[in-house]
């Protein structure tokens, strides 16, 4: 046996506990032969060795000095006897009461390695994307904002884990933890939904979530806006794999899912969800469709620091108005708003933007072209400027004459 495979058990051993290795043995048709409690399990497998009958014995005393080498021993014979190495053994026994979630970065890569921004920006959006689906897994009719529901934050902090990373292309592992099975009852037809464990359910509404995000990039599908919640989409999950795609030497996100073994796998259609360069390109319309159905428009009042001001193609040379771009707070969050002004309201706009001072408009907040705009009767609160500023240049007045006032 290699040095990297003997490595891989140790690395295995120092992960994993005897308790999660005898959830995994029940649950893969080994027998439970003798106890010692807190000492020792044998495990007998009927078949396990190239078809003769196969023993483990398994240490429970982890207070003993040896402890360490005869559980790296006992995980050693199962790698043999199943033909697996540390790190596939590694993830079977923690899948038997995990599910795992495995996400790829398939891109070009000369030494395994991605940048160091990739890396923060893809856990970052891994987060908003556990977030989301955990939202809709605990109410399927919940804005995304604002307080979230009773149990996200639990998951958030407790039930879900960064596992090791996996060989092939750039892998992140997202292991959910299912819990003590006896602390959770069976599901059955007769039986709530709420039966389930919530991480199970959590991850079964991401695998929909994501399936359905793909599948409407090809085709869209009015229905899928009534219900939202019962398909797991969210514009918040779908921003979530925008921001995973953003790296432009990105071939295709794939993600997949192993469910736990100890529990029934749910019916939730794809094995692997693949995001190529053409799904990519459909995701910010899909977003802006989910976004419009989440957020329908209202009026708001939007300070902000003048970011742009851009002319637009359709105006003429003589027309003082544009495309005034902020950087402003919207629920939470630091957005870009855009927003078209003309006269005053434009110098206005210019005074801020010159002298960084903060700008107020009014409008109705929607989100269209890829991009949240403030439309319809469009006001601006200048009282703020003109307490700190000139007033502005009035239309058609030189720079000249400004000078010389």
């Amino acid at each position: 046996m290699s040095y990297p495979t003997l490595g891989g058990f140790r690395d295995a051993a120092h992960t994993l506990t005897p308790s999660a290795v005898s959830q995994f043995l029940a649950a893969h048709d080994w027998e439970l032969e003798v106890q010692q409690p807190r000492v020792k399990e044998i495990w007998r497998h009927p078949s396990a060795g190239g078809g003769r009958p196969a023993r483990v014995m398994l240490p429970l005393a982890t207070d003993y000095v040896d402890f360490e080498a005869r559980f790296r021993d006992a995980l050693e014979a199962l790698g043999h006897i199943h033909a697996w190495d540390g790190d596939e053994l590694r993830d079977r026994i923690t899948g038997t009461r995990a599910d795992l979630f495995f996400v790829r970065l398939d891109q070009p890569m000369m030494d395994g390695t991605i940048p160091f921004h990739q890396a923060e920006a893809t856990l970052q959006a891994l987060f908003k994307m556990l977030k989301a689906a955990a939202t809709t897994a605990a109410d399927p009719w919940h804005s995304h904002r604002g307080r979230r529901p009773a149990g996200v934050s639990d998951f958030l902090q407790e039930d879900v884990r960064l596992g090791h990373t996996k060989r092939g292309s750039f892998i992140f592992t997202v292991v959910t933890r299912l819990g003590d099975a006896s602390n959770v009852e069976p599901a059955s037809p007769e039986t709530s939904r709420s039966s389930v464990a919530f991480p199970r359910r959590v991850m079964e509404t991401l695998a929909r979530g994501l399936e359905t995000t793909r599948r409407l990039t090809q085709e869209w599908d009015a229905s899928v806006m009534d219900a939202t919640g019962q398909s797991g989409i969210s514009a918040a999950l779908v921003e979530s794999v925008e921001e995973l795609t953003q790296s432009d030497h990105l071939r295709s996100l794939d993600l997949s899912f192993d469910w736990a073994a100890a529990e029934t796998p749910p019916d939730v259609g794809l094995a692997t969800i693949v995001f190529d360069r053409d799904v990519m390109a459909e995701l910010p319309r899909v977003r802006e469709r989910l976004v419009r159905q989440e957020e329908p428009p209202q009026r708001v009042a939007v300070v902000g620091l003048v970011k742009g001001l851009t002319r637009g193609d359709e105006q003429g040379d003589d027309d003082e108005s544009a495309d005034v771009t902020l950087l402003a707070d919207i629920r939470g969050k630091t957005r870009n708003v855009h927003v078209s002004l003309a006269g005053e309201d434009h110098e206005w706009a210019i005074t801020a933007y010159q002298q960084k001072l903060p700008f107020t408009v009014s409008g109705d907040l929607v989100f269209e072209r890829r991009a949240w705009r403030l439309v319809g009767d469009v006001k601006v609160d200048s009282s703020f400027l003109k307490h700190h500023v000139r007033r502005p240049r009035t239309i058609g007045e030189d720079s000249s004459s400004r000078r010389d006032e």
